[in-house]
């Protein structure tokens, strides 16, 4: 079953959006702007897109794996997420970038990705003196003996 999803596109310069069935259930996005950052600068770069998105869904906005690599930038907030209710005419999306080296990103390459997820469900928290899984030994613990 497929959901549709609006989109308004700020700029014809970038590539259209596309959902590759089979290969990645991530999306790229694209710089909408020629930015260039000097090293410890900071920029919300434009992504060229706003979306509406389906009740109850939000958008989890995280690099490329080669984004580091390729444009010496990090997402300064790790992972965007993007609620249904940002879903107006002027809400475009933006990748919070800071740079840890000289960079230049041209429009249309592609700097980050993101996925649709339903939100999480109501929870409710029960207070308790213990817990009955196994001890694991504590944080960072996995595969040390």
């Amino acid at each position: 079953m497929s959901e549709t999803i609006k989109i308004k596109y700020f700029t014809d310069a970038i590539e259209k959006l596309t959902y590759i069935d089979g290969k990645s259930d991530w999306i790229d996005l694209r710089a909408a702007e020629e930015v260039t950052l000097a090293k410890g600068e900071f920029r919300l770069i434009r992504l060229g897109v706003a979306m509406q998105l389906p009740e109850g869904y939000e958008a989890h906005i995280v690099p490329r794996s080669s984004t580091y690599k390729n444009f010496g930038v990090i997402q300064a907030n790790h992972m965007g997420v993007v609620d249904c209710s940002y879903c107006g005419d002027n809400d475009e999306w933006r990748f919070p970038a800071l740079a840890v080296r000289d960079t230049t990103i041209h429009v249309n390459e592609r700097i980050c990705q993101f996925r649709i997820m339903k939100n999480q469900p109501r929870l409710v928290f029960e207070e308790t003196a213990h817990l009955n899984g196994p001890d694991r030994g504590g944080f960072g613990s996995t595969g040390k003996q």
